[in-house]
């Protein structure tokens, strides 16, 4: 991914946060020289000083049998991003467009069936035990568990590499900065609004 100086981000404990954060991410292989993808949510583990991005595909989905033939697999995760008009600045300029992108490459294996009943249990977890009525692991039938395992394949992505990008002005001075903000929460636009939060988040964070 092309970054410029400005928007490269080298902070890892950042680019861990918004991967959690934004878990639901784009799988990336090549099969026969074409490029497929499949939008998974995505776990990320941490096993001693490495880390893995674990998911499942269903078993119909061709792209998991193109593990044995990618070198590589990409996984794109991305944040809110919105347009930014070259009018909200006190100067000429053109528009632009802010965002939050990182990308990560790696080795996947397919998971064994106990590693993937771990990180469905995980899965659940992560979304459900807040909730009122949270459904669990545990507490599904065996009958269900055992149907649902036989329609999915479960994978685990060594991470090798990551490229964070989060674009959001920082090449532009203050008072820019604060009006593109404001622009931002005046848009109809949730991405724009969400976009805005964020800029705020970092400009405060760097004072």
């Amino acid at each position: 991914m092309f970054i410029p100086t400005y928007f490269q981000v080298k902070n890892m404990d950042e680019v861990i946060g918004f991967m959690e954060e934004n878990s639901f991410a784009t799988v990336v292989t090549t099969k026969k020289g074409k490029p497929i993808a499949t939008h998974l949510p995505l776990q990320l583990q941490k096993e001693g000083e490495e880390y893995f991005i674990a998911g499942h595909f269903a078993y119909g989905n061709p792209q998991w049998r193109t593990f044995e033939t990618s070198e590589n697999v990409l996984v794109i995760y991305q944040g809110p991003h919105a347009y930014i008009s070259s009018s909200w600045y006190g100067h000429e300029n053109v528009p632009t467009w802010n965002y939050q992108a990182v990308h990560v490459y790696g080795q996947a294996t397919i998971s064994g069936e106990e590693e993937l009943k771990q990180d469905l249990t995980k899965l659940l977890e992560k979304y459900e035990k807040h909730r009122e009525n949270p459904i669990l692991w545990d507490i599904l039938s065996p009958k269900l568990l055992e149907r649902e395992l036989k329609g999915i394949v479960g994978f685990k992505i060594k991470v090798e590499e990551i490229q964070a990008a989060f674009k959001l002005s920082q090449n532009r001075n203050e008072e820019d900065y604060q009006n593109i903000i404001e622009k931002l929460q005046e848009e109809d636009n949730i991405n724009s609004q969400q976009l805005a939060e964020v800029m705020k988040k970092t400009m405060e964070n760097n004072k």
